[in-house]
């Protein structure tokens, strides 16, 4: 990145929907469907078809706005925003533009480089998605109308982010919000969260905005910041070239990791907005905010936060818990069950996670519950069983769903305690290898974990390892 230069972006994020129903009709908006399968009168655009507004879109726009600290309009107006494309069915698409239902809200994002920054949103908006043009090889394409009338939300942010790290930042934050909410699935690859990026340059100490480019077909956070970075230099290389930046949007081809054109970029008025005459003003009264307020669920910059004040987690741990929803539901739950939340933690991040991971499957349908993990963590406190015998004893749960009780007493796994037990496999362990106890005596303390791993192994893991320890040093002091 050239230093004569600063950078200005901006992002315009599409939040699809969980509502099992489109914005404007009775039609499934499920995935994945036979093309052409889910839809109507009103999402093909037929004459003499009207629209009739989800009132669960509503109350998830309310609940994005909130959480993304935005003022909820008491009135908002639906507009419709005219231009020509095959996978328009109405020549036109429903959306908002004068009076959105969300405005003035903010974000705060922290990067490595530059810590903490607070970002603004400048509008939420409700509207309809278009359809999907499908691109054959030859000279031919099909349109699929299911996703037509599909219900989003428009984040469109301030130009406030100077890097492609920090719009990444930005993007994850937003990403984590509308995921922790349950508005959004928030698959990238499936469309769920998509991305527009506003990119220009200006050199450092000029007020106006450089000319900017749009950059489209940004389905992954690797893809946008690559597009981003590219886009940048080639804006640079532009002028340093004595050339001028063209408004335009430009798609990005991930194989290449360059943009090309795609075509000039539009204005508001070249899309003629006006109100939508079939939809009148959506009123939203303060009751109806303070509802959907009251139902928030804590958001994840402040379940960070607790974990840190609260539960005495380092802000790693702690950002690597609250960083999805289920995970910090099953992990408050373990710690309702087992009240060391640090050891609750590791196992989290650790054990399960690896074994989520290896099996592909969400923590939603692990088949060890808080409850069953919490009797492992439960029978390591009381010195029942070792760190490393629990971690056989979680892979018995898993297979099988039994208690690490009945795993423990089936196995036979239960921890040796016994110190004259302990100390007469050790007495055999140290006739045995003489030579090295005496290097040992002699300050070999490397020697040390020889002797501990020979007793473990003799005992089959089920001796105490403190105890083994404790022996150990008074075995060398007499």
């Amino acid at each position: 990145m050239d230093s004569r230069y600063e950078v200005v972006i901006g992002l315009e994020v599409h939040v699809q929907l969980t509502t099992k129903t489109k914005i404007f009709c009775g039609c499934s908006k499920d995935f994945g469907q036979e093309p052409n399968s889910q839809t109507c009168p009103v999402c093909l655009g037929l004459p003499g078809a009207l629209p009739v507004l989800n009132k669960q879109v509503v109350e998830y726009a309310i609940k994005t706005g909130l959480a993304t600290n935005h003022q909820i309009a008491p009135r908002s107006i639906f507009a419709r925003k005219n231009y020509f494309y095959p996978d328009l069915p109405k020549g036109y698409q429903i959306s908002q533009f004068e009076l959105p239902i969300c405005e003035h809200g903010w974000l705060n994002i922290e990067t490595e480089e530059l810590g903490k920054k607070k970002v603004g949103i400048t509008r939420i908006h409700m509207e309809e998605d278009a359809g999907k043009l499908i691109h054959s090889d030859g000279n031919s394409s099909a349109v699929d109308l299911n996703r037509a009338c599909t219900p989003l939300l428009e984040v469109v942010s301030e130009p406030d982010m100077r890097s492609a790290d920090e719009a990444i930042a930005y993007l994850k934050q937003l990403h984590q919000i509308v995921m922790y909410l349950g508005v959004c699935d928030g698959n990238l690859e499936e469309g769920s969260f998509r991305c527009d990026a506003n990119v220009s340059v200006r050199l450092w100490g000029q007020k106006e905005l450089g000319t900017r480019a749009e950059l489209k077909n940004l389905n992954s956070f690797r893809f946008i910041k690559q597009a981003i970075e590219y886009e940048v230099e080639r804006q640079i290389d532009v002028i340093d070239d004595g050339g001028k930046v063209v408004q335009e949007t430009r798609l990005f081809d991930a194989d290449a990791g360059t943009t090309r054109s795609m075509r000039g970029k539009e204005e508001a008025h070249d899309y003629r907005y006006f109100p939508d005459p079939d939809l009148v003003p959506l009123v939203v009264d303060h009751a109806w905010v303070e509802r959907v307020r009251a139902e928030l669920p804590e958001l994840p910059e402040a379940k960070l936060q607790r974990y840190q004040d609260e539960l005495g987690l380092t802000e790693y741990d702690a950002g690597v818990i609250s960083s999805e929803r289920a995970v910090a539901e099953y992990f408050e739950a373990l710690v309702g069950l087992h009240n060391n939340a640090k050891i609750c933690a590791n196992w989290v991040m650790g054990e399960l996670s690896r074994a989520l991971n290896e099996n592909d499957i969400a923590i939603a349908d692990c088949p060890v519950t808080p409850d069953l993990l919490a009797g492992i963590l439960n029978r390591i406190a009381d010195n029942t069983i070792s760190g490393k015998i629990a971690k056989k004893v979680f892979e018995e749960i898993w297979q099988s769903g039994k208690t690490a009780d009945q795993v423990i007493e089936e196995k036979g796994l239960k921890q040796v305690t016994d110190t004259g037990a302990i100390e007469a496999i050790l007495d055999e362990i140290i006739a045995a290898n003489q030579s090295q106890f005496e290097e040992l005596k002699g300050g070999k303390e490397k020697l040390m974990g020889f002797f501990v791993g020979q007793v473990m192994k003799a005992s089959k893991g089920k001796a105490n390892p403190g105890m083994v320890n404790q022996l150990m040093q008074k075995k060398l002091k007499g």
